[in-house]
């Protein structure tokens, strides 16, 4: 039975990010609304733009994501699937080899274990397998992450999956802004990419320029420029650390840099540590578990390439080694304000 959620629950952080990168002028626009209009702008731009999942049709997806759209471009472009994500990406697989712009969705994070196969064995491997002969411009698009109060399955971490196969992109928007262009860039991609929505962050509200291509896809943003220490993070978390960096510098004076991935590979890892070498620290965040979550290859790489630019080592806030909790202890489990402060407190060597 498909669970409708109409609105998620609002942590006190995530008002804190503000509107970015787009003039006063443009269109005020939910996350929500931003993937929709990417949508909409990317089926009419090309006819082998095709949109299918779960609900997608005739609902419009849980979240209303795809609201509109078999109404606007008929059900043969906009469809319903059955329950059965390995056949959903197996569609795509086979539509992309024909020629279309496949955009499937997987309903919620925890159900893209069955479709684990499809996606690892046949869509990673498919351009190489064909030594280039035929692309596969499938993006996979997948509210992910947590913060809603979601029952089991509903709120997961699955980045580090899809980053450890060769073959995929991975993006994770923070902003609706980023939500339109890096799926409107995702489409146009000849590789396959794994387009995470942070789910909390789908109310956010802010102007958004579709006429004019923000960041490309594979560069990071300065969120919030500091000279203390660089908190390297992604999708729902960049909202938290800019909070953070707020309190900080209010009630401590310290000067956070929050630096905003949005493309976790392609990596732009220059700016990384072009941000590293001016504070001299760093602080990687994320929802996932810590061990071998994908803040362990960035301290790694950071350390490996940055050693003698460190003052302290690199420290993680992350999710814990568990399961992922009820929803009544989500936001005990989740990295929030306190526990990215208490590293950046470690990190300066504050008694």
């Amino acid at each position: 039975m498909t669970q409708i959620i109409d609105r998620p629950t609002r942590y006190d952080d995530d008002d804190a990010y503000g509107p970015l990168l787009a003039p006063a002028e443009a269109p005020t626009l939910t996350m929500v609304q931003a993937i929709n209009r990417a949508l909409r702008d990317a089926m009419a731009t090309d006819d082998r733009v095709l949109v299918f999942g779960e609900d997608v049709a005739t609902l419009g997806g849980v979240f209303r994501v795809t609201e509109g759209l078999a109404e606007t471009f008929g059900e043969e472009r906009c469809f319903d699937t059955p329950l059965a994500e390995s056949g959903i990406i197996g569609i795509a697989i086979g539509m992309a080899i024909r020629g279309f712009l496949p955009v499937p969705e997987i309903q919620f994070d925890g159900f893209a274990a069955p479709a684990f196969d499809q996606i690892v064995s046949h869509l990673a491997k498919y351009r190489m397998r064909t030594r280039g002969d035929v692309d596969m411009p499938v993006t996979i698009r997948i509210p992910s992450f947590g913060g809603i109060g979601a029952v089991e399955h509903h709120s997961e971490s699955t980045e580090s999956y899809w980053l450890h196969t060769a073959g995929l992109k991975v993006v994770v928007p923070s902003t609706p802004s980023d939500a339109y262009w890096l799926l409107r860039q995702s489409i146009t991609s000849r590789d396959p990419v794994i387009y995470l929505e942070p789910k909390r962050r789908y109310w956010a509200r802010e102007p958004v320029d579709t006429s004019a291509p923000g960041l490309p896809l594979g560069r990071a943003a300065i969120r919030r420029p500091g000279s203390d220490v660089t908190v390297v993070t992604y999708g729902p978390l960049v909202a938290t650390a800019v909070s953070a960096a707020e309190l900080a510098a209010e009630h401590h004076g310290w000067s956070i840099e929050v630096v905003d991935l949005r493309s976790l590979n392609p990596l732009d890892f220059d700016t990384v540590a072009d941000s590293i070498r001016r504070t001299g620290r760093a602080v990687v965040m994320h929802e996932g578990p810590r061990t071998l979550g994908f803040g362990a290859e960035l301290a790694a790489r950071i350390t490996e390439e940055l050693f003698y630019d460190l003052e302290a080592p690199v420290l993680r806030a992350t999710g814990f080694d568990t399961p992922y909790p009820p929803a009544r202890l989500e936001k005990l489990w989740l990295p929030g304000v306190d526990r990215l402060l208490d590293c950046v407190e470690r990190t300066l060597g504050q008694p």
